[in-house]
């Protein structure tokens, strides 16, 4: 099997006239990882991906895909599934017939049974689409992006719509299909999932990258913090915390577990409860809300 990426983005530079969409953006997107693009609205992950999906082409820069250039749709689309945020169906097609016609584009076998068994929609075989709740409606995009078993496989917003058993299930697929080696890309406006489930991420504002790395590497660029008030008469506490406005205190650490130990330590020798005592490490939209503030990526 090749080391090389499935995705390798070098210099991708997007315009549309004279507004800069995309800038100078560069990444690899590894075999069998999941990886998450994400970004705040008008970012430029739309356009990065349409260039990556072979719909739009570069201002400049170089893109390949499994060492192609996604342009060669008829070498690179067959081992693609997309799943996109809105589905193009036609709303007289019914769920089965949808997914055969899938089939005949992308050229890929499988089986319309398996296919509906793994979104729950064995039931709705012979529904129309228009038929389909918004939920369903995301099921089956869904199931159309992987029909096949694509080596690489994008998902926008997979679980925009969808009830908590129905997204479980989505992510279980999702596990089973990186188990037989296909490659994830995801897009989401629900962070906790891209913490939860990526491998790295690349996180765009205004055309480039902010942050890129794993989920432990993007959080260690801010500090944690432990929040904490003191009774009435307690002596002063250590020098790293500071009064907040609501009357609390707060430490922030880059190293948590020693300053928590320090501050408990502190609390025992003293005798002092500490009430409301918190301790929380830094999230991935911390990392996001903070985005402004950090410099591109050179």
């Amino acid at each position: 099997m090749s080391t090389a990426p499935v995705i390798d983005v070098d210099a991708l530079h997007v315009t549309y006239g004279d507004f800069h969409a995309v800038t100078d953006l560069s990444f690899q997107v590894e075999r069998g990882e999941l990886y998450a693009l994400l970004g705040t609205n008008g970012a430029g992950k739309t356009s990065t991906l349409e260039v990556v999906e072979g719909h739009r082409a570069a201002s400049s820069g170089t893109v390949r895909v499994f060492g192609e250039s996604p342009s060669d749709r008829r070498t690179v689309r067959p081992r693609m599934g997309i799943m996109l945020q809105e589905s193009g169906f036609s709303p007289d097609l019914t769920v089965a017939e949808s997914i055969r016609l899938i089939g005949r584009l992308t050229g890929r076998t499988d089986t319309v049974d398996r296919v509906l068994g793994i979104v729950d929609l064995t039931r709705k075989a012979e529904t129309r689409v228009a038929q389909l709740s918004g939920g369903e409606k995301r099921r089956l995009d869904f199931a159309t992006a992987v029909y096949g078993r694509p080596e690489l496989i994008f998902l926008d917003e997979p679980t925009t719509g969808l009830d908590i058993q129905s997204r479980d299930a989505l992510w279980d697929a999702v596990e089973e299909l990186r188990a037989d080696g296909s490659t994830i890309v995801l897009t989401t406006h629900y962070l906790e999932e891209a913490q939860q489930r990526a491998d790295r991420i690349g996180l765009m504002h205004h055309g480039t990258f902010r942050h890129q790395g794993t989920v432990a590497e993007l959080t260690r660029t801010l500090p944690a913090a432990i929040q904490f008030s003191l009774p009435a008469g307690a002596p002063a506490p250590p020098v790293s915390a500071v009064a907040v406005p609501d009357g609390s205190y707060q430490i922030e650490t880059f190293d948590l577990q020693t300053d928590l130990k320090q501050l408990l330590d502190w609390a025992h020798d003293h005798a002092v409860d500490l009430h409301g005592l918190s301790a929380a490490p830094t999230r991935l939209d911390d990392v996001f809300r903070a985005i402004d503030t950090a410099p591109a990526l050179s």
